[in-house]
């Protein structure tokens, strides 16, 4: 996927920076990303779900507050309230790119933000909160002895996140006095919340209040073991999935036909993991899966190896091939399917002496199916393309990307 750095103006007239989250296929739809407090557009859950809706064919427009990240501004002459306002100028924005936001995603108080603008951006279809406060109140919590000295002088500094931010008497007062139960109330658009039930900063019982607040449609998906900021990779991974599935009820995900004799998609391979062999592979705007390495071999075992997505290929070819050939002559082949194995050994090819690779495939075949028919069916599964292409070899031409 493609990422464009965009800036455009804020509420105070500072410039804010963004990111644009660019689909490599075609573009179904954009979404705009409201991310935690005091936080920036690059915290690694707002890359990952906006990289894999990205993936997806999801436009993601992900941006800082002013004051915050790469954004002009002092963050402590902010508040909530003009924290919406950047939103909806972030929206309007992309509107003036014609890519007008059908979804609104929003992360801790980010969420709550979005509630708030939500209603105000009419080209939205959905909208999504993770780990929301129902109270943007809430936040002040984290504040502790701070309140007093921001009260009394203005402005005040808070550790947040392990790092000083200074908060001033405008915000406090300003989230203090916010209300956001009449916009969830007056929403007009499908709402998917999304909570942790181990969330130690924003409780899950604030999921129950929107929730309660809120007219269908509705949905409410927990994220069991995750926790606030989204840290694990395999929980933003989760979170992708759940909100590309949820909005393609609100949002027509359809990729357009390809024209007659275009060729396939491209397959792109994306290192997910510098220090280890993890990768995330995106065949066009629809599929997604992974691939790693085994634990003995210094990966993390989240997907399958090399050599497994090679078997797994020849494997469903000749499945999909015996399948089609059954269906034609209309034989009772009830189910099928193959085990297949490959003789070497997970990432220690390179360097090593040369030497025949073999594929051990062993196919199952069910149905009241004769002697002669289970034999033809076995002679067919060497015809499957992927069995062709691994025996005869293929020229594989490799370029350097400018």
């Amino acid at each position: 996927m493609g990422i464009e750095r965009i800036n455009f103006t804020g509420h105070s007239g500072a410039t804010l920076a963004a990111r644009l989250d660019m689909p490599d296929g075609p573009h179904l739809a954009t979404a705009l990303f409201a991310h935690c407090f005091t936080c920036s557009k690059d915290i690694a859950a707002a890359k990952r779900i906006s990289g894999r809706l990205a993936g997806m064919g999801i436009a993601v427009l992900r941006f800082d507050f002013t004051g915050l990240g790469h954004s002009d501004g002092e963050f402590e002459n902010t508040t909530f309230t003009s924290n919406v306002d950047d939103l909806l100028l972030a929206a309007q924005h992309l509107d003036s790119m014609e890519m007008a936001p059908d979804l609104l995603i929003g992360h801790s108080l980010g969420g709550a933000a979005i509630l708030k603008a939500a209603p105000k951006i009419t080209s939205a279809k959905a909208v999504v909160t993770i780990g929301a406060p129902f109270d943007p109140d809430h936040v002040t919590h984290n504040f502790n002895d701070a309140l007093s000295e921001i009260k009394a002088k203005g402005i005040g500094e808070v550790m947040l996140g392990g790092r000083p931010v200074r908060i001033g008497r405008d915000f406090v007062e300003d989230v203090s006095a916010e209300s956001i139960a009449d916009c969830i109330r007056n929403l007009n658009k499908s709402l998917l919340i999304l909570h942790a039930p181990l969330d130690n900063t924003v409780s899950i019982d604030n999921a129950a209040k929107i929730f309660q607040h809120a007219k269908h449609p509705k949905s409410f998906v927990t994220l069991c073991q995750s926790d606030h900021l989204i840290t694990r990779p395999e929980d933003a991974e989760y979170v992708a999935n759940v909100i590309a599935g949820w909005a393609s009820r609100d949002l027509d995900l359809r990729p357009p036909a390809p024209p007659i004799g275009a060729p396939e998609g491209v397959v792109r391979v994306t290192e997910a993991d510098p220090d280890g062999f993890l990768q995330d592979i995106n065949s066009g705007p629809s599929h997604h899966l992974q691939a790693d390495e085994p634990l003995a071999y210094g990966g993390t075992n989240l997907g399958m190896s090399p050599y497994g997505l090679l078997a797994s290929g020849l494997g469903a070819c000749t499945s999909m091939t015996i399948r089609m050939y059954a269906r034609r002559k209309k034989w009772p082949l009830t189910r099928v399917w193959v085990d297949v194995t490959h003789n070497a050994m997970h990432a220690q090819d390179a360097g090593g002496p040369s030497k025949i690779d073999r594929f051990n495939r062993e196919i199952h075949l069910e149905g009241d199916l004769d002697n002669d028919q289970r034999q033809r069916l076995m002679e067919i599964a060497d015809k499957c393309p992927v069995h062709k292409t691994l025996e005869s070899g293929a020229e594989i031409k490799t370029v350097l990307a400018d």
